[in-house]
């Protein structure tokens, strides 16, 4: 127990020695009596927002947010007065740490049961926004030389109470920060392109650091030096995301700008907010440095609600991003911009300031103080409305064109196919006039053979005739013969019958019997050979009839073909008409296609010749119009509606010269509210409260060509943004 009390014994002093109690509130008061005391002898500071009581402070006159006069601040104590009041607050005298109470309060935290927890090490981070200035310049936090070390940041510079101005530069990426007054610089090696280097600021009220609850942070960009835009494009970009505030992309030169970014106050839930810078490719300075402070809730010195940019101060400069006293012609203005510039009323001669005046800055090194999109003049007007026109007939007369020639080529395939279906048409023609022929001449052949098939049958039937004659006198005959023959055998009978038998008789009888039957084999002979000549005629007729019917059959055939042919002719003949009808048809369009073509591409050049002169026209006003002034304006010009300060434009509401000539929107190359356009800026004043101006730019440089519910506005030319310098009255 002994040897850990002789070890937990020095750590404790050290701890403890850090802060005489846990809220602080004589060095808390101590170093506002401090500052009220720096207020009354130099005035409101410039930068309020580094020194950590300007919240607390309240003027003498009962304006919420405005300093009087004097800059004395309200319900003064007189010196040393925070020193002596008691600061136990319900807490005993001996939790209250100091040197003079080593023992006491060493036995306290050791041994006895506090009223409240035992945090060794809340003091050691310093919980609180004390911000301080180092002797090189930069802001830090007090806090003492141990927790500076333990906080890995440079002591630089002394604080009240034997504190040191605690400064933290970061030039890493993908650090996370916590601390208050935190710089982040680019790493000392170049930075390789393409690449990212981002950082992320981690608002957490759980965190010790902050115990105060954080809703802004703000960005002083110390230096920052990117690739410059092309045609008003960042390829290089820095870009903020976390944040309730939508902060533009910037790149290029931006030393001495900054930023207010409103966040969530931390009290409700963590954030993360994002700085990013990617970098294209190719070769260009590429350096920053970045202080970033975390604003707590509550406080009276934060910016107002979607202000990007706010100024306390009753005169100064604001600058639109990437602004530089530089002369050349390339474009610094940056694109996309969209964002508010806010500025505190103050009390000018102990009143109220009722008007703010703006006037451009002046230049020594050839840059341009106002140069905010082209104007449109009246002859910009008339040349952007020509030229609008021009573009448009030259559009319709292509558009002509590219359908004549389509015309034409749908005209060509059609007279194509024509020609093709002529062909064939002519082709059939010829071949159905062949079959007709062909099929004529087969019912000629047809209608020659039915008269000889005709005389074969009545030849045939002749014969048969005859033959069937023939064979009926040949059965007549023969049966004669058979009747010889009977009778005698019948006499040959009778002969033998007879008794006595007579010889001569019977013999008689026999031969007249043997010549009757030779008579009977001869007719039956005649008998069969007119038999068959009667079949022969008899096949000669039907083979007649056969072949007569074939050809009559033939002759019908060759008519039905015929026809048919007769028919196929003249549909071929019809068809082919038609075909020569369609190719005269498609060619006599073509001829007219040619010549639609050919007088859109004499409109074409026309048009074409018209808008270069057209252009030439608009360069040359445009040229003359980029040194004149502009207010936010639209007037109607050869029957287009065209616009100036409507892309491009700075608003301050309000506005107006010395003669009460108003205007809000402005743009062009000087700072002027006059309707007709000059090249003369004059001062300008708003009675407007609260103060502020908008600063908006579209998306290219280039022109913008009138369309639908679009108004045209001619093309940009080195545009820089502006400079200005304020003045509350």
């Amino acid at each position: 127990m002994a040897g850990a009390i002789e070890i937990f014994l020095p750590f404790t002093l050290m701890c403890t020695a850090i802060w005489a109690c846990e809220d602080g509130q004589v060095d808390h008061l101590t170093a506002r009596q401090s500052l009220d005391e720096q207020l009354q002898a130099h005035f409101y500071p410039t930068k309020p927002w580094v020194f950590p009581y300007y919240y607390n402070i309240r003027p003498r006159l009962p304006l919420a947010g405005y300093a009087d006069a004097a800059r004395i601040p309200f319900y003064r104590k007189s010196p040393g007065y925070f020193a002596k009041i008691d600061v136990n607050d319900g807490y005993r005298q001996e939790d209250r740490l100091g040197f003079g109470n080593l023992g006491a309060n060493l036995f306290s935290s050791l041994f006895t049961l506090p009223t409240r927890p035992f945090k060794p090490f809340a003091n050691l981070v310093v919980n609180r926004m004390d911000a301080c200035s180092s002797s090189s310049g930069d802001t830090g936090i007090c806090t003492s030389a141990l927790a500076c070390t333990l906080l890995s940041r440079k002591p630089s510079g002394s604080c009240n109470l034997g504190r040191v101005c605690c400064v933290h530069v970061l030039a890493t990426c993908g650090g996370t920060v916590t601390l208050n007054n935190t710089y982040w610089q680019s790493p000392s090696t170049p930075v390789s392109a393409p690449s990212t280097c981002a950082l992320t600021v981690r608002l957490d009220s759980t965190l010790a650091e902050q115990a105060s609850l954080i809703c802004q942070i703000r960005l002083d960009f110390v230096s920052f030096t990117t690739a410059q835009p092309t045609a008003g494009t960042c390829t290089d970009t820095f870009q903020v995301s976390g944040a309730t505030t939508v902060a533009p992309t910037i790149c290029g030169t931006n030393d001495g700008q900054h930023m207010y970014l409103d966040v969530p106050s931390s009290a409700r839930t963590p954030t993360d907010v994002r700085l990013t810078f990617n970098f294209a490719a190719g070769t260009a300075t590429r350096s920053w440095k970045i202080k970033m402070a975390l604003l707590p809730c509550g406080a009276t010195y934060l910016a107002p609600i979607d202000c990007l940019q706010y100024f306390s101060a009753a005169s100064g400069r604001v600058k639109s991003f990437n602004w530089q006293d530089v002369a050349g012609t390339a474009t610094r203005q940056l694109n996309n911009q969209n964002y508010n510039i806010c500025f505190r009323t103050e009390l000018v001669s102990s009143q109220r300031a009722t008007q703010m005046c703006l006037s451009i800055c002046a230049v020594a090194n050839g840059g341009d103080a106002f140069s905010i999109t082209t104007p449109t003049g009246t002859d910009a007007a008339t040349a952007a409305a020509a030229l609008v026109t021009a573009t448009t007939n030259l559009a319709k007369a292509r558009t002509t064109l590219t359908n004549a020639q389509a015309t034409l080529a749908t005209a060509q395939t059609t007279l194509a196919d024509a020609q093709t279906a002529l062909k064939t048409a002519q082709e059939t023609v010829t071949t159905t006039q062949a079959d007709l022929t062909a099929s004529e001449d087969a019912l000629v052949t047809a209608q020659d053979a039915v008269p000889l098939a005709e005389a074969a049958l009545i030849t045939a039937q002749g014969a048969l005739t005859t033959a069937q004659t023939t064979l009926g006198t040949a059965q007549g005959t023969f049966t004669d013969a058979r009747t010889a023959f009977t009778k005698a055998q019948i006499d040959l009978a009778a002969a033998i019958a007879i008794f006595p038998p007579d010889y001569a008789a019977i013999d008689a009888a026999r031969v007249a019997l043997t010549t009757a039957q030779t008579a009977v084999i001869a007719a039956l002979a005649v008998v069969d050979g007119a038999q068959a000549a009667a079949n022969t005629a008899q096949t000669n007729v039907n083979n007649a009839q056969t072949t007569l019917t074939n050809a009559q059959t033939a002759v019908t055939d060759a008519q039905t073909a015929v026809t048919t042919a007769q028919l196929a002719a003249v549909n071929a003949q019809t068809a082919a008409t038609d075909a020569q009808t369609a190719v005269d048809t498609a060619q006599t369009d073509v001829n007219n296609a040619q010549v639609a073509v050919t007088d859109a591409q004499t409109a074409v050049t026309s048009a074409q010749a018209a808008l270069t002169a057209a252009q030439t026209a608009a360069a040359n006003a445009v040229a003359s119009a980029a040194a004149l002034s502009g207010v936010g304006t639209s007037a109607i010009v050869n029957g287009v509606n065209t616009a100036t300060c409507l892309y491009d434009f700075l608003l301050i509401a309000g506005a107006r010269d010395s003669t009460n000539v108003e205007a809000d929107r402005y743009c062009g190359n000087a700072l002027n509210p006059v309707i007709t356009s000059i090249a003369t800026s004059v001062p300008v004043c708003t009675p407007i409260k609260p103060f502020r101006m908008t600063f908006q730019t579209d998306s290219t440089e280039g022109e913008v060509a009138a369309g639908a519910n679009i108004l045209p506005a001619p093309a940009d030319t080195a545009n820089t943004g502006f400079c200005l310098d304020y003045q509350e009255k």
